[in-house]
Parts: C-alpha cells; structure tokens; sequence
C-alpha cells in the first residue's frame, strides 16, 4: 500500500486546525506544529483573573466569517448567538446617542431623530442595504476557487463597486452621511485593526468589506462557551479525523523542498512534508526561511474587564441595549481622523476611540454561577500602533493606554468604571490591557498585527491564476509551501476560510478529493 501524502502544519491556530481536519478527513497525514502549550492561538477563551472562574475571550472576541459550509463540512458542534442591537453610540459632551436596533426599524429611526440626525436615517438604512449587495455577492465565493475581479464587479454593478472598491470609503461616507457621528459609526468598520485614515487610501475599504460581507449580512454573532469553544470543536474533529497535534513545538526552520526542524524540550526534531502549510505571520515564515519581509505593524489596544455590573449611561438610554451590540466611545469621524494623526505623531490618542463588547450579555456560560450579576466587557481602542511601543516603552504604554481607556470610557457613563471592577484573589482590579507588544509576545503576530499583515481584497486580478494554490489564495514563492492562515488572501478574522482554501489547493495539488 502507498504512503500517504504528509503535510507540516506549522502554528495550531484555528486556520491551522480547519486546514488539518479536512486533509486527515481526506486520508493525508498530518503533523500540526504549535508553539505554545495549548492550541488556538488567538481563538482561545482564558482564565484572565486569579482565583476568578470567568473565562474571557482573550484576543478574538466575535464571529462573522466562519462560513456555515465550514460548520457542516467539519461536524462542528458551536453555537452562535446573535444579537439584537447592532450599536450604541454616546454622542460625546452630551446625554443623548445612536441606538441601532436591528429589530426595530422604527425606534432606529427615532434614535437618529434624537440625536439631531434624522436625515442620516435613511440614507444609514440604504447604505446597509448596498452592503448587503456585497455580502450576497462575495461571501458565498469565500469557499471556492477565487473569482476575478471582473466577476465581482459584474454581480455587485458598477456603483457599488465605485462606492466601496474603487474610491476611498471615507470620501462615499461624506458625501453619504451629514453628521459627524454617524459618519463615525460607518467608518469605524475600516478601521479595526488598520491603522489608516479613511481617505488616504483603499486600506480602510479592504477592512471595511471583510467587517461588513460576513454570512453575507454582516451580523457579528457571539460564540456560546467563548472563542475557545470554537477552537476546541476544531481540535476536536481534526484528533477525530487523525491529525497528530504537538504542542511546545518550536519550529526553528523551514525549507522550501518541505523539510521543517522543531524542537520540543531539549530535543530537535525534523520532519520531511510534501507539503508545509503555513499558518504563522509571513515575517514569521520568512524568517523561518532565512528570508526578509516587512515587518507587519498592528494598530489596537485590548483590554478584558470584569464588572460587578454594567455601569449607568449619562443618557437615559438602558445599559443593557447600549452594550448589547458594539458601543462605541469617542468615535465620530473626526474623532477617528484626530487620532489617526496623534498616532502618526508618536502620540497616544486622547480621547482614545473604542468599541465595546459585552460576552455575557448574550452568553452566561463563560461565567461561573458565583458571578450572577457580574458583565465581562472587552475594549479594542483603535489608532495604538506597534510604533507607540518604541516612543514609549511596552510597560509605560501599557499604564497610558489603561488610563486613557478608563477615561474615555467615563466621558460617556454617568458613573466612573473603575470603581465596578471586581477584585481579584490578590485585590488586583480585574481589568487585563494588551499592547501590540504583549499580543506578538504571547501569540506570535509580528507588531501584533493581527491580520498577519495587510488585508487583500478577497478576489484575483483578471489575468487570473496559474496554479492550485494561486487559484485558492494561499500561494507562496515556493510550490512546496502555502499560506493557511491570515496571510492568506481571504485570511483575517475567525473564519477558517484560511485554512479551508489551504486544504482545498493541497488536495489538488497532492491529488486527491476532500470528502
């Protein structure tokens, strides 16, 4: 009987694992190589707080992109909640904000009217209904071979593909939207993560679609149990299937004729792969290949809080509705632009524009039964790029970017945060800030970037592609060697996609059918 083929997976992060699953599925054998003790990567729920049973998604925090073909080609066992209200956001200096109700077109509509916006009301709901367009045209090709640009242009139309491709999404904003909030609301989408202004050029737009095409409505659902919980079911069909995963692997090097050196312990080990996928950064790989990339640069702050409960509002608006969806602080388009040149100027914002989410709002599970009334919040201030770190220093930056936090949040509450923080087993407040520093010391991604590096649009140009793997978006300089993670020309974000297409090119390439 012939051997079968051997792929090296090298990280074990969730694009990792997806791509492991379905190639043991389809009779390869398959090595998964991760550094650290655990699976997961930047998926992974975490027990932040001594002596605290709550289990908070430390990094990754919501999903959009985990195609449903992925869920059911895999047998995975998860469960996303979604959410009601899309967004609140605090108009700043005042006791009014923006409620979006994604049940509830009527109070939406009102709550624009409130904030002196009314005529955003419907040009907000025509916007949406355009990105909708995009999201039923894209997404369903996430899973295939990609499509030319031509293709997509010709299913979304020509204006669409003006609005949110071609031109910069900060000048269709303007022109779009009159107040200065809700511009802000809009733009905030591409930005996460990218340190860009919405005008400069189409970086904003890359981040702007991949937040707005999800399940092709763009609903950002909360996963039940944590992002650890989607992580874990991955782990698990891949075991089930015969991958072979090891953990406290430090891999040292790899060779573009599929050669890769690790070491576990005091021991090193080689393995000899007709394919290596790659689901590290590509300086990461690179430098595993005694070769020179650019250094990626990521631009966020998170933070994990644990509450005694949610705090009040300086509006009448209910806290739960407000943190039921993604809150936003200080995040008028102006506000954004401000902090994009503080940044740019060595400086930390000031305010520090954030996005809130509330886990257990939706989900109770990850919290222990001692933990009634208790709200776990997780903070992402954006325009924090891996720059700061030099001009600051990591632990001093940490303590501004804390405080700055703190602060932002309390010009929109009607009470300070600090004080509803729990205490740990050691008194310490439960409240955990991640630089870009600390994200690329504990997980890997160079200037905690955490896309692995810049987006790309998620189709080819229209001269097309010439290979297996140039087809699904995961090529490299080497025939031997994909990407299967972020770097992947549709990576970014829990989605799997990543690590989907990886397998899908290795199997054409190897020869053989998936499942």
């Amino acid at each position: 009987m012939a051997k079968p083929p051997n792929v090296v997976v090298v990280g074990g992060g969730h694009n990792g694992l997806t791509a492991a699953a379905y190639l043991a599925r389809a009779g390869v054998e398959v090595t998964v190589l991760e550094r650290l003790d655990s699976i997961g990567g930047a998926a992974v729920s975490s027990r932040l707080f001594a002596g605290i049973d709550a289990r908070l998604s430390r990094y990754s925090y919501l999903v959009s992109l985990l195609p449903q073909q992925i869920i059911d080609d895999l047998g995975l066992r998860v469960s996303l909640a979604r959410r009601r209200f899309s967004s609140y956001t605090p108009r700043p200096g005042t006791t009014t904000g923006l409620l979006v109700d994604n049940q509830d077109a009527a109070a939406t509509e009102e709550s624009f009217a409130q904030i002196g916006a009314a005529g955003d009301a419907q040009p907000f709901a025509e916007f949406y209904r355009r990105t909708t367009l995009l999201g039923e045209a894209i997404f369903p090709t996430m899973t295939s071979p990609l499509p030319t640009a031509q293709e997509i242009r010709a299913a979304i139309g020509g204006a669409v593909w003006s609005d949110f491709v071609a031109e910069p999404i900060g000048d269709v904003i303007e022109r779009t939207f009159s107040d200065d909030l809700v511009r802000g609301v809009v733009a905030t989408d591409g930005l996460i993560g990218t340190f860009a202004s919405v005008y400069d050029d189409l970086a904003a737009n890359q981040c702007f679609l991949y937040h707005v095409i999800g399940g092709a409505t763009g609903d950002w659902d909360v996963p039940i149990g944590g992002m650890g919980a989607v992580t874990a079911e991955l782990e698990r069909v891949a075991r089930e299937a015969g991958a072979r995963i090891v953990t406290n692997a430090d891999v040292r090097a790899v060779s573009a004729d599929g050669e890769v050196r690790y070491v576990v312990g005091d021991r090193e080990h080689t393995l000899h792969a007709d394919l290596v996928l790659s689901n590290v950064a590509l300086a990461t790989l690179a430098a595993l290949l005694d070769e020179s990339a650019p250094r990626p640069e990521g631009a966020q702050v998170k933070a994990n809080l644990l509450l005694r409960r949610l705090p009040r509002l300086r509006s009448a608006a209910d806290p739960v509705a407000a943190f039921g969806g993604t809150f936003h602080v200080n995040e008028s388009l102006t506000q954004l632009e401000d902090a994009s040149t503080s940044a740019a100027a060595g400086k930390v914002p000031d305010p520090l524009p954030l996005e809130i989410y509330c886990h257990s709002l939706t989900d109770r599970s990850i919290l222990g039964s001692e933990f009634a009334g208790a709200q776990t919040i997780t903070v992402f201030g954006l325009h924090t790029p891996d720059r700061l770190v030099a001009s600051h220093g990591n632990d001093n930056l940490r303590a501004i970017l804390r405080a700055r936090i703190l602060a932002s949040l309390d010009s929109v509450l009607g009470e300070p945060i600090e004080p509803l923080l729990y205490l740990d087993a050691h008194g310490a407040p439960c409240m955990e800030v991640r630089t870009t520093a600390d994200i690329e010391a504990s997980v890997g991604m160079p200037g905690g970037n955490i896309f692995h590096g810049p987006l790309q649009w998620p189709w080819l140009d229209d001269e097309g592609a010439d290979s297996p793997a140039a087809r699904w978006g995961v090529a490299t300089s080497h025939d031997r060697i994909l990407l299967c993670g972020a770097g992947a020309r549709r990576g970014g974000g829990v989605s799997g996609i990543g690590g989907q297409n990886a397998a899908m090119a290795a199997l054409e390439i190897l020869g053989l059918q998936s499942e």
